[in-house]
């Protein structure tokens, strides 16, 4: 069992930042990937950024083109966090934001398509959502 907890989460006028942190505890160990994604009211939840961990060629980060540029995903291994740096916000950055933690070592292929970032039905564990709202 893994535990994800998230904190950040905000409003803040567009142009602005904000910082995102998921704390994991429980079985955190091996290769995994660790990521966020979002979800805005009557939309699919999307992966916006992963960091995969273990490896022995190291860390290796991944984006989605939206927001490529933008946000920048890290890790703190003492503490087994995740954070996402936001820069730029937009109105369309506008969703609830999950933590996310997957046992899986890199980009790979679910149900015949190739995804950098684990699709959300591959996902092993969430955290329960931080808010965010962009305003113009």
């Amino acid at each position: 069992q893994v535990q994800l907890v998230e904190s950040g989460g905000g409003s803040v006028q567009a142009g602005g930042s904000l910082r995102l942190s998921c704390a994991a505890s429980g079985y955190v160990y091996g290769t995994y990937c660790m990521g966020w994604f979002r979800q805005a009211p009557g939309k699919e939840r999307e992966g916006v950024a992963a960091i995969y961990y273990g490896n022995i060629a190291g860390d290796s980060t991944y984006y989605a083109d939206s927001v490529k540029g933008r946000f920048i995903i890290s890790r703190d291994n003492a503490k087994n966090t995740v954070y996402l740096e936001m820069n730029s916000l937009k109105p369309e950055d506008t969703a609830m934001y999950y933590c996310a933690f997957a046992r899986s070592s890199g980009p790979a292929m679910y149900g015949g398509r190739w995804y950098d970032i684990p699709p959300a039905y591959g996902v092993d564990y969430w955290g329960k959502g931080t808010p965010v709202t962009i305003s113009s």
